[in-house]
């Protein structure tokens, strides 16, 4: 496969985080979690500050700058604590996401079309700064027109609904869902953004997203976390890697 063509994969380490934190401590430890998914064939690694905290912390972030060697794409709600995280630390990638406290998980993507000007003049100072600004958003054109409006680099589109209806069996919803992600990876694309997809892929899910040509990076968290508890962190990524190369191919 040639360098043009390949899909990057960004692992996402926060649970390893929500693990320790569950008992408190030093392990596991989210840093060594990420040099392994590095060996393991990991292209970046992505990591969501909270609010609240409830897995990655303010150390995490300090040992994960220091220590990799592939880019850190640092996840953050749009508030003036993270632009100031972000601005002192200025990682590879920003991507905006929306953030409630009472969520186990982000539930959706950010509602740029509503927020439009406030969240312009919030990403302005961070792409001043070098960062490459993702917006993660829902698979709508509105959305994703007002991310190209207020200046992004990048979108990330949600897969949560697509994993979702696949894991319950309703396959027509899974490929309305999918055939709404092909058509605005593609738009997004012909506005010269650049497309990133994640949030609910497995094994199982995964190659139809990778097959999109206009997808230059899945980022990926979760299902490798879980998964590594019986196959091991290294073997979960390679064969979530395997497959991404296989759709691509």
């Amino acid at each position: 496969m040639s360098t043009a063509n390949k899909l990057r994969l960004g692992v996402n380490i926060d649970h390893v985080a929500t693990v320790r934190n569950a008992r408190g401590g030093n392990t596991p430890d989210p840093l060594r979690a990420a040099l392994l998914a590095e060996k393991a064939g990991a292209d970046g690694i992505t990591a969501h500050l909270r609010e609240d905290r409830r897995h990655i912390d303010d150390a995490d972030i300090e040992g994960l700058m220091e220590a990799l060697s592939v880019p850190l794409n640092f996840e953050m709600a749009a508030t003036e604590e993270m632009q100031a995280i972000a601005l002192r630390h200025k990682p590879h990638a920003v991507c905006i996401v929306p953030e409630k406290r009472e969520e186990r998980t982000t539930e959706g993507g950010l509602d740029v079309a509503r927020e439009e000007n406030r969240l312009a003049h919030f990403i302005a100072p961070l792409s001043d700064a070098g960062c490459r600004v993702s917006i993660f958003i829902a698979a709508d054109k509105r959305q994703i027109e007002a991310a190209h409006r207020i200046g992004a680099a990048v979108i990330e589109l949600h897969t949560g609904a697509y994993c979702d209806a696949h894991a319950e069996g309703d396959f027509a919803t899974r490929d309305a869902e999918l055939d709404s992600l092909r058509e605005m990876s593609t738009f997004a694309h012909s506005l010269g953004l650049e497309v990133h997809a994640g949030h609910g892929l497995t094994y199982d899910t995964v190659q139809p997203i990778a097959e999109f040509p206009e997808v230059a990076e899945l980022n990926i968290g979760h299902f490798l976390i879980g998964e590594s508890i019986f196959r091991g962190l290294e073997p979960a990524i390679a064969e979530m890697r395997r497959l991404m190369d296989e759709a691509r191919a």
